[in-house]
């Protein structure tokens, strides 16, 4: 019975290994062009603001197709829909890599986000399944948290590497090998898990409206810091994607088979808890973004060494989300430890918005990223663990899409409203030099950043009291 019971165990492990893998790629393709993005921009042409369309054709079709990717695998099985994503994501890597034109590079990463949207959708619904007992579930969310967070970083770091060693295509190219001996493993390893059937349908038409109102709003966001944007121009595109919203929500209240059962949102902690996660990944994502192009454009890191630069982030967030933050969860519960975590990370932000033109790494970079490191570790994990409580098992799927969407609208709209935020006060200030007026930028960035972490704490705080607990004790 122990041996029967050991293997089983080695064969979760293996499984779980697979769903990090690709959990993984896929938020280092979220981040590793950053390191990359002005040899990007001198090889593609792209302007400043169409920059962001890099991460963000990614990220928005990410974000806007989580929930139906989610919804589809409770109805065929989650270990299909996982599959299809990871070749998709695969051969759109590829294309990413062969890219000869801005529009072919931004037209691969929507298809990367598409890829990634199915088969991160379910990832998490599987993890639980995996790992139903509160303490194996505790450290399996701690490996996950730590690929989610670290991902990030690692993914600065690896793009530099590459950018300045072998060229930025490689950056995606390299995930085509990867990629394919994790769907030899994904096929043999993970446990086929029937769904509900096609019968209980899939909402096209509400996947159709969050996906466009999603990308109009971000897009709406990034035009701002356009020359030819204008007021009016502004108000209609954002009245525009409201609309497209609210009509989403009022859809998934009317019909049938919903694409985002809105039940599930009478549970006050799973969304406080989402809200508390998009808050976390905006201030995350776009603090990575600025400060990538705070240590290149103010201090004049090259690619190799701003993707090195970033270490500290996540060697702490190793330490703390695989080792230290499981057993303090366990012994003081989520809720006290997601505030510990953004009390930490507000202070990273807070230190970094001081920092200067002629800022040092030992002073104003390194510490910072692993005082950051270290808040994230703490933060992710409890996080994810309180927004995924709560859901039914039949709305596995429906809960993972929902937190990854939380996520990536997070990281989506933190990223484009903090670049854009940093290019508008750059843009204002450009009478004080230009050094100075980068610095401003990002320096005004960071607050903003701050203030999404702040706003995080609050809700936590005096929001998210003691509900119903996943483990330990509140």
């Amino acid at each position: 019975m122990a041996v029967v019971e050991a293997v089983a165990v080695r064969g979760r492990a293996k499984a779980l290994v697979v769903l990090c893998v690709m959990q993984l790629m896929i938020i280092l393709d979220g981040t590793v062009v950053t390191v990359a993005l002005p040899t990007i921009q001198g090889d593609l042409g792209f302007s400043q603001a169409g920059l962001a369309w890099v991460m963000n054709s990614y990220l928005i079709a990410f974000a806007g197709l989580l929930l139906l990717a989610g919804r589809i695998g409770d109805l065929l099985g989650s270990k299909r829909v996982f599959v299809a994503g990871l070749g998709l994501f695969t051969a759109a890597s590829l294309w990413c890599g062969l890219a000869a034109n801005a529009g072919a590079l931004i037209a691969g990463r929507f298809l990367q986000g598409v890829g990634g949207a199915l088969a991160s959708a379910v990832i998490l619904g599987m993890v639980v399944s995996l790992f139903p007992a509160p303490g194996e579930q505790a450290r399996a969310m701690g490996v996950y948290s730590f690929t989610a967070a670290s991902g990030a970083s690692i993914g600065l770091i690896f793009g530099g590497v590459i950018t300045q060693t072998i060229g930025w295509h490689w950056a995606f190219l390299i995930n085509v090998p990867i990629g394919l001996a994790a769907l030899a493993f994904a096929v043999r390893l993970l446990a086929h898990q029937p769904g509900l059937g096609l019968a209980n349908g899939a909402d096209v038409v509400g996947a159709v409206l969050v996906t466009a109102g999603l990308s109009l709003a971000v897009y709406t966001i990034v035009q701002t810091a356009e020359p030819q944007a204008t007021l009016p121009r502004t108000l209609l595109e954002a009245a525009a994607a409201l609309l497209l919203l609210t009509a989403f929500v009022v859809r998934q209240a009317r019909i049938k088979h919903s694409l985002l059962a809105l039940r599930i949102f009478r549970n006050r902690q799973v969304t406080v808890a989402n809200l508390i996660v998009v808050l976390l990944f905006a201030a995350g994502f776009g603090f990575q973004f600025t400060t990538a192009l705070y240590v290149q454009r103010v201090l004049g890191y090259d690619s190799l060494t701003t993707g090195l630069a970033f270490l500290p982030a996540p060697l702490m967030n190793a330490f703390m989300s695989l080792s230290l933050a499981p057993r303090l969860t366990v012994r003081f519960g989520p809720r006290k430890m997601l505030i510990a975590g953004l009390f930490v990370f507000f202070l990273a932000l807070l230190w970094i918005s001081r920092a200067p033109v002629d800022g040092t790494y030992v002073v104003n970079v390194g510490p910072v990223l692993a005082v950051m490191g270290a808040g994230i570790g703490v933060a992710i994990p409890a996080a994810i663990m309180l927004a995924m409580s709560g859901a039914d098992p039949s709305d596995a799927g429906l809960a993972s899409g929902l937190n990854n969407t939380a996520q990536q609208a997070g990281a989506a709209v933190g990223t484009a409203v903090l670049a854009t935020l940093a290019a508008s006060t750059t843009a204002g200030r450009a009478a004080e030099g230009q050094l100075l007026a980068l610095r401003d930028g990002y320096g005004a960035a960071w607050l903003a950043a701050a203030g999404f972490v702040l706003a995080a704490a609050l809700l936590a705080i005096t929001v998210l009291r003691k509900t119903a607990t996943v483990v330990g004790r509140e």
